[in-house]
């Protein structure tokens, strides 16, 4: 008996999700959608430091966050770690393998996590099935492709303020994207995550919260930190407010 309703809350999976909007084709008709829950499985919830998967595993499948939220880490030849995305409640991870089949990193929780686990090879069958969801995939990379060219050409040109002010930016877009507050952020990263995504010293990324604080910019306490000043912060990141939705990640997975 608890096979069986387990079974049938995985089948009603995407039908009650309130972020299937987010991560699935818009307006997708009730067919479609019952060959898309026949793919997705729900996952038991990852706790903080456990791994979607491993930098150099085989692409097998593509996640939906539900809940939580994921890093991106690269390691270089000398084990040092790099982070290169954060992720969160509607948004897929495990794209970076679709061109090598073998992910160029890993994918880690932040904190608990659940999510949805769609196995790629039966996606990208369906996608031929499903005029709605090739569209959806090739929109999802694109928009990969272009918040990695906004980011690189930040972190490549701008001062550790600017940096800091974008990644608040970004991060109050993408949470106004789900339907949260745009200006009242929860850290679920450290301070020093943070600094290692912005090439930045952990004492350089703690010097500028206080500064912000002290310039009424934010206000911070512990991981929650409100966004006083929109406008202000726009102008210290030197990017215009339509910019700063392109400014969500640098990462493919």
């Amino acid at each position: 008996m608890t096979e069986i309703v387990q079974f049938r809350e995985l089948k009603r999976a995407c039908g009650n999700c309130s972020l299937r909007e987010l991560c699935l084709p818009y307006g997708i008709d009730q067919a479609d959608l019952r060959l898309l829950e026949d793919l997705v499985q729900r996952l038991p919830p990852k706790t903080r430091g456990k791994a979607l998967f491993v930098q150099g595993d085989p692409l097998k499948s593509i996640f939906a966050i539900r809940t939580g939220s994921v890093k991106s880490v690269t390691l270089g030849a000398d084990g040092a770690e790099q982070i290169t995305g954060f992720h969160f409640p509607g948004e897929l991870v495990g794209f970076d393998a679709i061109a090598g089949e073998f992910h160029d990193c890993s994918a880690v929780a932040l904190e608990d996590t659940s999510l949805c686990e769609i196995p790629f090879e039966r996606l990208d069958e369906l996608s031929g099935q499903v005029p709605g969801l090739r569209r959806q995939l090739m929109r999802l990379l694109s928009r990969e492709i272009q918040q990695e060219q906004h980011l690189l050409l930040l972190l490549g040109k701008k001062g550790a303020e600017a940096r800091l002010a974008a990644f608040l930016l970004s991060l109050s877009s993408r949470f106004a994207g789900r339907g949260l507050s745009p200006t009242r952020l929860h850290f679920s990263m450290a301070r020093g995550e943070i600094a290692n995504y912005l090439g930045l010293a952990v004492e350089t990324v703690s010097r500028l919260f206080a500064r912000f604080q002290q310039d009424d910019l934010i206000a911070a306490d512990g991981r929650d930190v409100t966004l006083l000043d929109l406008p202000r912060l726009h102008a210290v990141a030197e990017v215009a407010p339509d910019a700063t939705t392109s400014m969500s990640t640098r990462s493919k997975c």
